[in-house]
C-alpha cells in the first residue's frame, strides 16, 4: 500500500511539474507570436510612414521645379512683358492714347501674373495631402511601446513642416530608421546573451 502510494504522489508531482512546463511553454510561445506580430505591424507602419514622406519631398520638389525655379521666374517675367505690350499695341490699333495703351498693357499683365499666381498657389497647396497621410501614417507610431520610435516620429514630423529644410529632413528620416530597425531586432535569446558575456 505504501508503494502505491508513493507511486501515486510522485506521479502527481511528476504531472504538476509537467503541467507547470506546459503553461510556461505555451506563455512563452504566445508571447513570442505577439512579440512577431508588434514588430511585424511596427514594420508596416515605419514603412507607410517612409513612403508619405517621399510623397511629401516629391511633392514639393515638383513645386519648386513647377513653379518657383529662376526658369519659371524668368518664364513669367517674359509672359508678364509680352502681355504687355501685346496689350498695349492692341489699345493703341484700337486708337488709344499712350496712357491708355500703358493701362491697357498694365491690365493684360497684370491678369496674366494673377492666373500664374492663382496656379502657383493651388499647386502648392497640393502638398496639403501628402502631409496629411505623413500625419496619417505617424498616428499609430505616436503610441508605439519604444520610446525612440515615438521621438523620432515626433522629430520627423517637425521636420515635415519645413521641406525646404532638406538637410534636417534627412537626418530625422536616418534617426527613425535607426529607431525602427533597433525597435524590429529581435532580442537575443538568455544563452546568446550568457555566451556574448562570457571572457574567452
Amino acid at each position: 500500500m505504501d508503494k502505491l502510494i508513493e507511486l501515486v504522489n510522485s506521479s502527481l508531482v511528476s504531472g504538476a511539474v509537467i503541467a507547470v512546463l506546459a503553461s510556461w511553454l505555451t506563455n512563452r510561445a504566445r508571447n513570442r507570436q505577439e512579440r512577431q506580430a508588434e514588430i511585424g505591424g511596427l514594420r508596416v507602419q515605419a514603412d507607410a510612414m517612409m513612403v508619405a514622406v517621399a510623397e511629401v519631398q516629391a511633392a514639393a520638389a515638383a513645386n519648386r521645379l513647377l513653379w518657383e525655379g529662376p526658369a519659371e521666374r524668368a518664364r513669367s517675367f517674359l509672359l508678364a512683358t509680352l502681355a504687355f505690350f501685346g496689350g498695349a499695341a492692341q489699345a493703341r490699333i484700337a486708337g488709344g492714347t499712350d496712357a491708355q495703351s500703358g493701362q491697357v498693357g498694365l491690365g493684360r499683365a497684370a491678369e496674366l501674373l494673377s492666373r500664374d499666381r492663382v496656379a502657383s498657389k493651388q499647386n502648392a497647396a497640393a502638398l496639403r495631402e501628402p502631409l496629411s497621410r505623413a500625419v496619417t501614417a505617424a498616428a499609430p507610431l505616436m503610441h508605439c511601446s519604444d520610446e525612440a520610435v515615438v521621438t523620432t516620429t515626433e522629430h520627423l514630423l517637425s521636420a515635415l513642416s519645413d521641406v525646404e529644410d532638406t538637410a534636417r529632413l534627412e537626418a530625422a528620416m536616418t534617426a527613425f530608421g535607426r529607431a525602427v530597425s533597433a525597435a524590429t531586432t529581435p532580442r537575443p535569446s538568455w544563452w546568446a546573451r550568457r555566451r556574448a558575456s562570457r571572457p574567452e
